[in-house]
């Protein structure tokens, strides 16, 4: 299998809060021999319903990563990464929704991750 065709997912798992069961959403995978996990969350909170679509019944989906590259206004280029989980239905229909990492720690460990697999 290529570097290409490695296929990171994103997980999620149940939590109880006050009677009413949710979902949390993370990304794990290991740096330098130590297991990690970086939590993951959508941009607002009516994305988790659109989350709930795109996991339908299953606990993991894809993560999708598309780079960018913008170049400001005093000729600075900002370039990083935006986050998506994807999945797609019998009929090849495909259900996307946006997400990012829920703290700066996450989104160091989800860095270290994608360039560890991009190695």
């Amino acid at each position: 299998m290529a570097k290409n065709d490695v296929i990171i997912l994103v997980e999620r798992e149940t939590f109880e809060m006050e009677g009413k069961v949710y979902y949390s959403y993370f990304i794990k995978g290991t740096i330098r021999g130590r297991d990690v996990r970086a939590a993951v969350v959508p941009p607002d909170k009516g994305g988790y319903a659109v989350l709930d679509i795109v996991f339908g019944n299953a606990m993991a989906a894809e993560l999708s990563v598309r780079p960018f590259e913008i170049k400001g206004e005093d000729g600075k280029t900002i370039s990083g990464n935006t986050f998506a989980v994807v999945s797609y239905d019998e009929n090849g229909e495909t259900y996307e929704c946006a997400i990012k990492p829920q703290r700066a720690s996450d989104k160091a460990i989800l860095n270290m991750l994608i360039k560890a697999l991009n190695a």
